[in-house]
């Protein structure tokens, strides 16, 4: 039986690339869906059986992190590999931490992705070898202190995210469903734990963290 597989990246190139090599490489590996953004991630999740889910780790709407939170939860069985361009020890911590079984980075994906699809597959975790080193030991047992974004909920993390998007308050209340003075409210919580004052300096923490890219 082929693994069944969904590839989650807002940049058709990326989609691309990896869509060929899984299909020159991977005779075991079935491409079933493809979703530029997370909640289109979460919506394909609903219709079909996906055995793992390739997410980038910045895609707009909703991030790969947070994408991998709701999925998990609605699907506590399936396996995520995490997509991205950074591969410092902290975005592949969180990655871990939100239950993710996989981290490739995309500069050598090509090269590692039909591999990591079958590792992650067989209920193994995979590191990319230029992020092996780290060596990430997780437990999910509160290896990282809460602070910073990890301390945000779910529902600032969106708001945090829209905003770096350049959304307005209107536009995300629209979004998530909400009034436009929670909105304002949540922007203002966001400050207060992240130690900032101005809306720059959200945008600045979003593309930091990888919540958002240029």
């Amino acid at each position: 039986m082929s693994i069944r597989v969904l590839i989650g990246d807002d940049h058709p190139v990326v989609r691309d690339g990896l869509r060929f090599c899984i299909n020159r490489w991977g005779a075991d590996i079935e491409i079933v869906g493809e979703a530029s953004d997370g909640t289109e991630v979460l919506h394909l999740a609903k219709k079909q059986s996906i055995d793992i889910f390739i997410i980038d780790i910045a895609m707009p709407l909703l991030n790969g992190l947070d994408t991998t939170r709701a999925l998990l939860r609605e699907h506590p069985t399936a396996k995520v590999i995490i997509l991205s361009f950074h591969k410092t020890r902290s975005f592949v911590e969180e990655a871990m931490r939100v239950g993710a079984r996989g981290y490739l980075t995309k500069e050598t994906a090509s090269q590692n992705i039909v591999e990591a699809i079958r590792e992650v597959a067989a209920g193994r975790f995979y590191l990319s070898p230029d992020i092996a080193q780290f060596m990430v030991e997780f437990t999910g047992h509160g290896s990282r202190a809460n602070r910073g974004i990890g301390g945000l909920t779910a529902r600032e993390r969106r708001v945090l995210q829209l905003t770096a998007e350049g959304k307005t308050a209107k536009e995300i209340a629209s979004l998530l469903s909400l009034a436009t003075n929670t909105v304002h409210a949540h922007r203002k919580n966001l400050m207060t734990k992240l130690d900032v004052h101005k809306q720059t300096d959200l945008v600045r923490i979003a593309l930091r963290e990888g919540i958002i890219d240029l």
